[in-house]
């Protein structure tokens, strides 16, 4: 994709769903390195971007991080990697990474499952506030 800032992360993230949007202002506050921007799977920025990866999103419907030039990572793996980033208490999740991959993503499972049964879901995608713009991707 064209015209990605350098040297950032990007999360792409499900737009109407409630807990995703409280997890990215959990990060927008935490991100003290400003090292990440976003965008919704749902928005024309991250469609590209799945579909650069050929990651399917029917499939997959998660958070996911992109690393540009190395990696990208998805489910629980993409959540810790990002909260490990993090400035406090929340970078003490990354002790969960040496959990085998297939029961970290079997827990993450059961709560994206249940993510919008549980949390809610917006009839729209996250807008993001004019401080917050130049962190999301068009």
């Amino acid at each position: 994709m064209e015209n990605l800032p350098e040297n950032k992360k990007i999360i792409l993230f499900d737009g109407v769903c409630t807990l995703c949007n409280n997890a990215i202002d959990l990060i927008i506050r935490k991100d003290h390195k400003n090292q990440f921007v976003f965008a919704s799977l749902q928005s024309e920025a991250g469609k590209k971007l799945t579909e650069e990866r050929g990651i399917d999103t029917s499939q997959i419907d998660s958070m996911i991080l992109i690393i540009p030039g190395e990696a990208y990572y998805i489910k629980s793996t993409a959540a810790l990697q990002i909260f490990k980033r993090l400035k406090g208490i929340i970078s003490l999740t990354r002790i969960f990474l040496p959990l085998p991959q297939s029961f970290r993503d079997g827990v993450y499972d059961i709560i994206a499952k249940n993510r919008y049964k549980w949390f809610g879901k917006k009839e729209t995608c996250r807008m993001p506030s004019p401080e917050e713009k130049a962190k999301f991707l068009d």
